[in-house]
């Protein structure tokens, strides 16, 4: 299990000097190259603000996956963390996000899966996320994703 203080680290160090539409589409096809290599059934979004930049679903996802995505982008938007980052920290208050946030759960979730797209100097300007998994391995599919890609 990822700590807290690893989660933040992962965010502090997975942030971009710019983010274009480019940028979007790349990092998603990385996304979907890494989940079709694995046969992982999942969806992957990519948004800068409110604009959708970047959509998939692969085989053995639904519209269920969709409103994971957006439950998951909510959180992320509201508390400028990755929804695990979130989930975690209402967890190691001995709690979950469900009982203690106040926020619909209908609306919010606070599950691993979607990241900040934050721009050095900058902050918060998009979110990635993948839904299909369990919320552990969407999260690590994203952080690896990010690696990847800020490294080339």
């Amino acid at each position: 299990m990822t700590t807290t203080a690893e989660l933040i680290e992962q965010e502090r160090r997975l942030q971009f000097t710019r983010f274009t539409n480019e940028d979007a589409w790349r990092l998603g096809c990385l996304l979907v190259d890494l989940a079709r290599e694995r046969q992982l059934p999942v969806a992957v979004d990519i948004r800068r603000g409110e604009q959708q930049l970047f959509h998939f679903a692969a085989p053995g996802t639904c519209a269920d996956n969709d409103a994971w995505i957006e439950r998951k982008i909510r959180v992320v938007r509201r508390y400028g963390a990755s929804s695990y980052l979130v989930g975690q920290r209402f967890r190691e208050q001995g709690s979950s996000f469900e009982e203690k946030s106040r926020l619909d759960p209908d609306q919010y979730a606070a599950h691993g899966g979607a990241f900040p797209i934050v721009i050095a100097d900058v902050g918060l300007v998009g979110t990635v996320a993948v839904s299909g998994l369990p919320q552990v391995d969407d999260h690590k599919l994203v952080v690896e994703a990010l690696e990847h890609f800020l490294e080339g």
